[in-house]
């Protein structure tokens, strides 16, 4: 058996032993990296930690850490009740408005996981008081992302044109765009409706008084009542309307006391400001600047921020770091681009094309979305070359298909928006995210080669 065969194997096994005995999968992806790097790779420490995403870590905790003490001062729902008031009452309009934001945010030039840093934790809190399902608001922030991810002047737009450039391909750019936009937009369409967004609208406006919740967020239902009975049936079917990890709450009374603007309030929306500008106009690394911002909030307000650090999503960040650390290990010995190479070599064109989109997919649910497509877009160009399938429908169907997965719990931003939930059952709703992230692995790949390669676009 290869070696590159034995460490997919391991992966299988650690997915396995992680969901059937309610193991936290990074420590199993650490033991399994040290174990296959070791004995089946021959790597040493250093090669097994290649591959511990750093950067990713910094910003779990950076982001965490910042919205913890926004949330414990009450800026997060000061920002939730604002955003009532913007759409006039329509609840069913935030989870469309958070969509945008995060479009707009890297459709002008930010990082995907820089915009999903930014937007999830506001949208998760106002999911949070107004219960609504936290699937449906990362699904809507995620896609938001990437809707606006392929503009001619985004990161990914730049990088994968650039690429297309470099191998002397046909290429598009509003194709390319416009293909990712309507991607995402039609499948948050789906999940508005699957996860209970009509219900919103069957909802109605609240009132000014409704959207002044700004004390704690209704607690979860007990262990044993109908509630939790619900919730548990809820779990078992991800991507329905039960996905709700509460009831909506009851119109709340609450003092003027609790919804101005106090100074530890401004200061952390100055810095919540601060953090925006710094990541988009100044290409700053959002998670130190967000540690950083987050630190001087603490010196500032030591009793609103005392508990902060506790509730950091270190499980989360252990997951995380754990399972993409393992993914490092298959790439320094070679598996990704075994598994893409064995691929490229079929010689059925239209075959290999819509196995090129599910193991641009597959791969990008653990990884890079952008080293993914830059490993993808040139092993496709001998067949690409031989017009047999046009490039620019190609190109934009592998695009789609390494970063809609991002919803994935496992990817940047799937894990941001698994940090950035209050008041859940985390592992519930890790199982959720991991679960839709398995559906759109299985579905899009397909429909964006039938839609856009099997035409024959460029």
């Amino acid at each position: 058996m290869s070696p590159e065969l034995i460490s997919i194997l391991v992966l299988v096994v650690v997915f396995v032993i992680a969901t059937t005995r309610s193991v936290n999968m990074g420590a199993l992806a650490f033991a399994a990296a040290f174990a296959v790097g070791g004995l089946v790779a021959d790597l040493d420490a250093d090669g097994i930690f290649a591959g511990f995403p750093g950067d990713l870590f910094v910003v779990l905790v950076g982001v965490t850490y910042l919205f913890a003490i926004a949330r414990a001062n009450g800026t997060t729902d000061w920002l939730v009740h604002a955003a009532v008031r913007l759409v006039r009452g329509r609840v069913a309009l935030i989870p469309w408005v958070m969509f945008a934001l995060t479009g707009a945010l890297t459709a002008i030039g930010a990082v995907s996981p820089a915009a999903v840093a930014i937007v999830a934790p506001i949208a998760l809190s106002f999911a949070a008081r107004y219960g609504i399902s936290p699937l449906l608001m990362g699904a809507m922030v995620v896609h938001g992302a990437q809707a606006g991810g392929f503009s001619p002047i985004s990161i990914y737009g730049s990088i994968v044109n650039g690429i297309v450039e470099r191998e002397k391909l046909p290429g598009n750019e509003v194709v390319l765009f416009l293909a990712s936009l309507a991607a995402n937009l039609v499948i948050a369409a789906v999940v508005f409706v699957v996860c209970g967004g009509l219900k919103l609208w069957a909802r109605g406006a609240v009132t000014d008084s409704d959207s002044a919740g700004d004390g704690p967020a209704p607690a979860a239902p007990a262990a044993g009542s109908r509630a939790a009975e619900a919730a548990r049936v809820g779990a078992a079917a991800p991507g329905t309307a039960q996905l709700r990890t509460h009831p909506a709450p009851a119109a709340p009374t609450r003092s003027p006391e609790e919804t101005r603007l106090t100074p530890a309030r401004t200061a952390t929306l100055t810095s919540l400001l601060a953090l925006v500008v710094a990541v988009l106009v100044f290409d700053l690394d959002a998670g130190l600047t967000a540690i950083t911002l987050a630190v001087l909030l603490s010196t500032a307000w030591p009793e609103d921020s005392r508990k902060a650090t506790g509730q950091i999503a270190w499980p989360t960040v252990l997951l995380i770091c754990g399972v993409l650390t393992y993914v490092g290990v298959l790439d320094e010995m070679g598996t990704i681009t075994w598994a893409g190479e064995g691929v490229g070599g079929i010689g059925v064109p239209l075959l290999a094309a819509v196995l090129l989109c599910y193991i641009g997919a597959l791969v990008s649910a653990f990884a890079s979305s952008v080293g993914i497509m830059g490993a993808l877009i040139p092993l496709a160009v001998p067949f690409l070359e031989r017009g047999e399938i046009g490039a620019v429908g190609m190109i934009a169907a592998l695009a789609v298909s390494a970063t809609v997965v991002d919803v994935s719990p496992f990817s940047t931003n799937g894990a941001l928006v698994l940090a950035a939930a209050p008041d859940v059952d985390r592992e519930r709703f890790f199982r959720q995210l991991m679960v839709y992230g398995g559906i759109v692995v299985a579905v899009v790949p397909a429909a964006a080669w039938l839609v856009m390669v099997v035409p024959g676009w460029g």
